[in-house]
């Protein structure tokens, strides 16, 4: 166990069993250079570029089938779902199959995958026999690879940010996004085609092409996490443009524009354990709707 956690070290990639996060050593991913030339290297490729450019094969005009809104699994995975703290997939793998309060049960990477499509993507999910589903998988495996069964490792996902003492502003956000946010994502926020391929070079962040209120991305704090590590374009977790009180008004802002439903009635069926951030009642404690959408979160935390 010594010289396993001593070479992590080493290599500035620190196992993290308990989840907790460190800002010096996230997790590095293998390199492409590393896929094998096998049958099972070509499903893993085929699965990056499923990531990369979901909309060609998977969008409105899919090359395979129609099963999302045009976006790409890239748009909110950046980097092929391998930046660090970027929403990335290195906990995939290692992760599940698990328990997720959401669903209250136990989760497969496959559904969890056909829930981004139906939620982040605004589709409808595909066949888990299918070969896109084995090849988005397959690629995740790989993502995972050397990273023990039950592990979490460092720059995992989305970062948790502190909570604010007041309530997000959507109006301190607008400002934000018409400096900040513009040249990608547009005024209205319909982001930038990419017309070779028909998906997405810069997403829409609201209206009829973005992900809908049931995606992870429309909780608050999942939001500006992203946003804090990542935005706008050319940020990092080690170069940020933004303080996470920004980061907190731009997706209040962005979150309190309009955006495609879903029927959310099924989620956390235990509503004790909603997130205080999950904007949709009913909840087990006296704080209004208006409270767990917008904050302030501080005075709520248990």
């Amino acid at each position: 166990m010594y010289f396993t956690l001593l070479a992590n070290l080493f290599l500035g990639q620190i196992f993290l069993a308990s989840g907790q996060q460190t800002e010096a050593s996230p997790w590095v991913g293998p390199e492409p250079t590393s896929i094998p030339k096998t049958p099972q290297g070509k499903l893993i490729l085929y699965g990056k570029a499923l990531i990369e450019n979901t909309s060609y094969y998977l969008g409105p005009k899919g090359k395979v089938r129609v099963a999302s809104n045009g976006m790409n699994c890239q748009n909110c995975h950046l980097e092929a779902g391998t930046k660090p703290w970027g929403n990335n997939y290195f906990g995939v793998a290692a992760l599940y199959p698990k328990f997720r309060a959401r669903s209250g049960g136990m989760e497969s990477i496959a559904k969890r995958v056909n829930d981004c499509f139906q939620r982040s993507l605004n589709g409808k999910g595909i066949d888990s026999t299918s070969k896109e589903m084995k090849a988005i998988i397959a690629y995740m495996e790989w993502l995972g690879t050397n990273i023990p069964k039950g592990t979490k490792v460092g720059g995992t996902g989305i970062r948790d940010i502190a909570f604010l003492d007041r309530a997000a502003d959507p109006e301190k956000g607008k400002i934000l996004f018409q400096e900040k946010c513009i040249t990608c994502h547009l005024p209205e926020g319909t982001g930038i085609k990419n017309p070779a391929t028909g998906g997405y070079t810069f997403p829409p962040v609201w209206g009829k092409n973005s992900y809908n209120i049931g995606a992870g991305l429309f909780r608050l704090s999942r939001l500006a996490g992203y946003i804090y590590d990542n935005m706008p374009q050319g940020s990092s977790y080690q170069a940020r443009q933004l303080s996470e009180e920004q980061a907190w008004d731009l997706a209040a802002y962005i979150n309190t524009r309009e955006r495609p439903g879903f029927d959310n009635s099924k989620d956390w069926p235990d509503i004790g354990g909603k997130p205080i951030d999950h904007p949709f009642g009913p909840y087990k404690d006296s704080f209004s709707e208006a409270q767990h959408k917008l904050g302030p979160f501080k005075s709520m935390k248990k």
